[in-house]
C-alpha cells in the first residue's frame, strides 16, 4: 500500500468510528433508527444518479442474493439503532467491529479456500476473552446496567449481521457485480426495514433543527454515499487483504471520538477487554506476507 491508500483509509476509519458517535450525539432530538432510515434514504437517491449516469442496471439474477444481503445490512442497523439507546457509541463501535471474526468464522464454514490459519484461531480466541471481559464491567442489578448490557449485545448481534453480510456477498453471485449493485441493495434493505419499523415501534421523533440536518447530511452524503464508494474505489485498486487489515482502526478511533466527543465513561473492564478484541481481529485478518505483492494499478 502507497502514501495514497494509507491516507484514504485512515480518513475512512475516523469516519466510520465517527459515525456512531455522530448517531449518539443527536439521539434525544431524532431517533437513531429513523437517522439511519433517512441516511440510507439520501444515499441511495445518490446512489441512483451515480448509477443512471453509468449506465448501470440491477442484474434480475442478482435479485435472490441482493434481498439476503438488504435483510441482513437492514437488520445489523436496526440493532445497531436499538444499541445506541441503552448504551454508550464507543461500546456500540467496538461490538459492531467483531465483525470481522464472523466472516473469518462463516467462510472458513464455507469456502474451503478461506480456511483460517492457526495465528486466525489465536485472533478468535483473543478476541472471545476479550469480549467477556468487556461485558463484565459495570454493576449488577442496577436499571441502567442492565439496559447497557442489552445494548452492548444488540450491539454484538449487530457485528454478526455485519459479518453475515459480507459472508453472503462473497458466497453469491454479487461476488462478481459491481459494487454500486451491492451498495444499493443494502441501502434499499436499511430503507424497507427501518422506515416501518421506526414507525412500528414508536420511535419516529425528529427535531427538524439545524443540528439535526448537518447530522443527516453528513451521516447520508458523507459516511453511507461518498465512504462507501471510496472504500469500492479502494478495493479495485488495491488488494483486499491489505486494505482489510486496517479495519481494527474504526473501533479505536469510535472509543476515542466518544470520550472527546460525548465525554463517554469508560470502564477498566471494558478497555482491557477492548483492547483484546482489538489484538484479536488483527491477529485473525492481517494478511500473511508474500514476497513481491504491491498495489493493482
Amino acid at each position: 500500500m502507497d502514501a495514497r491508500a494509507f491516507g484514504v483509509m485512515l480518513c475512512l476509519c475516523t469516519l466510520w468510528g465517527l459515525q456512531q458517535v455522530s448517531l449518539k450525539a443527536v439521539s434525544t432530538q431524532a431517533s437513531p433508527m429513523l437517522m439511519i432510515a433517512w441516511r440510507s434514504l439520501l444515499a441511495l437517491a445518490l446512489l441512483g444518479a451515480v448509477m443512471r449516469w453509468q449506465g448501470h442496471r440491477l442484474q434480475r439474477a442478482n435479485w435472490p442474493a441482493g434481498a439476503l444481503v438488504g435483510l441482513l445490512f437492514g437488520l445489523e442497523f436496526l440493532w445497531v439503532a436499538q444499541a445506541l439507546q441503552r448504551t454508550q457509541a464507543a461500546h456500540v463501535v467496538v461490538f459492531l467491529y467483531t465483525s470481522p471474526l464472523f466472516t473469518a468464522l462463516g467462510l472458513h464454514l464455507l469456502k474451503p479456500a478461506e480456511r483460517l490459519r492457526p495465528r486466525a484461531w489465536l485472533g478468535l480466541g483473543l478476541a472471545f476473552a476479550g469480549l467477556v471481559l468487556a461485558f463484565l464491567g459495570g454493576a449488577r442489578g442496577a436499571a441502567g446496567a442492565q439496559q447497557a448490557l442489552l445494548g452492548d449485545g444488540l450491539a454484538l448481534l449487530a457485528g454478526l449481521a455485519m459479518g453475515a453480510t459480507t459472508v453472503a456477498i462473497r458466497c453469491s453471485r454479487l461476488s462478481a457485480a459491481p459494487a454500486t449493485e451491492t451498495l444499493c441493495y443494502q441501502l434499499m434493505g436499511a430503507v424497507v426495514l427501518l422506515l416501518p419499523a421506526a414507525a412500528l415501534t414508536g420511535q419516529s421523533q425528529w427535531a427538524a433543527t439545524p443540528t439535526v440536518w448537518a447530522h443527516l447530511a453528513f451521516q447520508g452524503v458523507v459516511v453511507s454515499f461518498a465512504s462507501f464508494l471510496a472504500w469500492f474505489w479502494l478495493l479495485r485498486r488495491y488488494l483486499a487483504s491489505r486494505l482489510g487489515a486496517f479495519s481494527f482502526l474504526t473501533p479505536l478511533f469510535g472509543v476515542v471520538l466518544g470520550a472527546l466527543l460525548l465525554d463517554e465513561k469508560l470502564t477498566p473492564n471494558f478497555l482491557a477487554g477492548s483492547a483484546l478484541v482489538l489484538l484479536g481481529v488483527a491477529a485473525a485478518n492481517w494478511p500473511a506476507a508474500q514476497p513481491g505483492s504491491r498495489s493493482r494499478a
